[in-house]
This record gives structure tokens, sequence and C-alpha cells, in this order.
């Protein structure tokens, strides 16, 4: 019985979703992690995996944070009694001193922020955002460059390491 639980226990945990394309469009400066309200069909849709927001981002509304553009598709098991409705807008939960921080930094220093990931946290729904700004043509040439470069030379020291 226990071993059923500790087995429970690690799937519950691990990571829903990655935004790859807000690491590639933007500069993070900073990370914040929040909760997110969801209702009972979006957390099944979860568990299997159902997410996109490839196209989310966060706005600053009535000094709350909502999350936007970010699709959750119902299971076809969804709930009859409820209409589910894929691209809505979920409140994200964080302290007033983080909200205020955030804001402060949209407004004032033009900022945008973006959904970077989003994981379990034992049985709650986490999102990770982060306080961007956006990258130059130039600056993704660089960065692309940056990253072949790094994966050249971890190729040449396992060859030097393999021939030694």
């Amino acid at each position: 019985m226990a071993k059923a639980k500790d087995k429970e226990k690690k799937e519950s945990g691990g990571t829903i979703a990655l935004n790859k394309r807000a690491r590639h469009e933007y500069h993070i400066d900073q990370r914040f992690e929040c909760g997110i309200a969801l209702q009972g069909w979006e957390l099944k849709a979860l568990r299997a995996g159902r997410i996109n927001f490839g196209d989310g981002y966060a706005v600053v509304l009535k000094s709350e944070i909502f999350l936007v553009g970010t699709s959750i598709p119902p299971l076809i098991s969804a709930s009859t009694h409820v209409v589910p409705v894929d691209r809505r807008t979920r409140k994200l939960l964080l302290h007033r001193q983080e909200i205020d921080q955030l804001i402060g930094a949209v407004e004032r220093k033009g900022y945008t922020l973006v959904p970077i990931a989003m994981y379990w946290k034992g049985n709650k729904v986490k999102v990770e955002i982060g306080l961007a700004r956006g990258k130059q043509e130039h600056d993704k040439r660089n960065t692309e460059k940056e990253r072949d470069w790094q994966r050249d030379k971890q190729r040449v020291m396992r060859s030097h390491n393999r021939a030694a």
C-alpha cells in the first residue's frame, strides 16, 4: 500500500509544458513562480498533457495579472453541465508585493510578461512567468551562433576524451 502512494507522488511532479519560443523571442530578466486559477475540466486536460501556450502572454488588468492566449483543449469526456472555453483568460495568483513589482516593470520600463513553463508542484499547477524584453533579429542570430558553438565544443571535448 505504501509503495502505491510513493508511486503516485512521483507521477504527480514534473513539467506539463515548456514555452521554448519564449527563450528564442525574448531576453528573460527575472522569473516568478505563480499559481493559476483553473476549473476541474482544465486540470483533467492538463493531466492528459493537453496545453498550448506558445501564443500566451500575461497582462495586467485592475491591478491583477491574467494569462491570455493559452489554449487548454477540453477532453472528450469533459463534464456535460460545463461549457468549456479553451482560450479563456485565467487569473495568475501572486503575492501583492510581486504583483506591484511586475506592474511597475511593465508600465514604467516596457517589459512583457511571458509564460515560460507550467508544472506540477505537489498537487497544484504552477506557472513560471518571466519579465522579458524582446530580442532584435541580430540578438537571435547571436544566440543561435552561441548555442551551435557550445554544441561543437562539447562534441570536440567528447572526442578528445575518448582518444586519450
